[in-house]
């Protein structure tokens, strides 16, 4: 029964996510992403950069060949273009940025922890942790922005090597700790009852 029920799972993991190379009864038990609040901030940050933009060239047209900010009208045309370029750039750079954070995602299975990581939009890497190779997971936040914001760091230490693997930008996971820590205490045992059996 429970040999289907993992099967089932396991069909059902495959079809969700295509892009995971899964071994036999092995599902997708979570999927963590990074927290949704930062991109939040980020657009805010952009839309009040475009404000800023919009009302400078607002000011820049406006002014006249008299006053303090004496400008021709090839010098309010030239200004106007620097102001389009940099808000250009700022906003091909907050595009990029979102895609490469909206591209780092964790994947907890019952097997295993796959770590798909994207540090630019030409560098990504996955990292593949067994779960009997975890000693202690547990979660980290630095600075009063984090706790502010409710995010921090999650972290997974292995045996032997004593690597530790981060997660950023994780909302605060209280759920997905005790369901990693149940999966790795899980496997361990499979593996004890395996080692005993032989």
């Amino acid at each position: 029964m429970r040999s289907d029920l993992a099967k089932l799972r396991h069909a059902r993991s495959k079809k969700d996510f295509p892009d995971i190379s899964l071994e036999e009864n092995e599902y997708v038990v979570l999927k963590i992403k990074r927290s949704s609040v930062i991109p939040i901030l980020v657009w805010t940050g952009l839309i009040l950069a475009a404000i800023f933009f919009i009302a400078l060239t607002i000011m820049i047209n406006k002014t006249t060949d008299m006053g303090i900010f004496s400008m021709n009208a090839s010098s309010r045309g030239f200004f106007s273009i620097i102001i389009d370029i940099v808000f250009g750039v700022v906003l091909i750079a907050t595009l990029i940025s979102m895609h490469v954070y909206n591209n780092n995602r964790l994947f907890v299975t019952n097997k295993r922890i796959i770590q798909q990581s994207q540090a630019s939009l030409f560098s990504s890497s996955t990292n593949v942790i067994d779960l009997v190779s975890i000693e202690d997971v547990s979660f980290k936040q630095a600075g009063i922005m984090e706790h502010l914001i409710k995010v921090g760091t999650l972290r997974m230490s292995t045996i032997g090597e004593e690597t530790t693997y981060t997660f950023k930008y994780v909302d605060t996971p209280i759920d997905e700790l005790e369901t990693i820590t149940h999966l790795v205490h899980v496997e361990k045992q499979e593996r004890d009852e395996r080692v005993n059996r032989h």
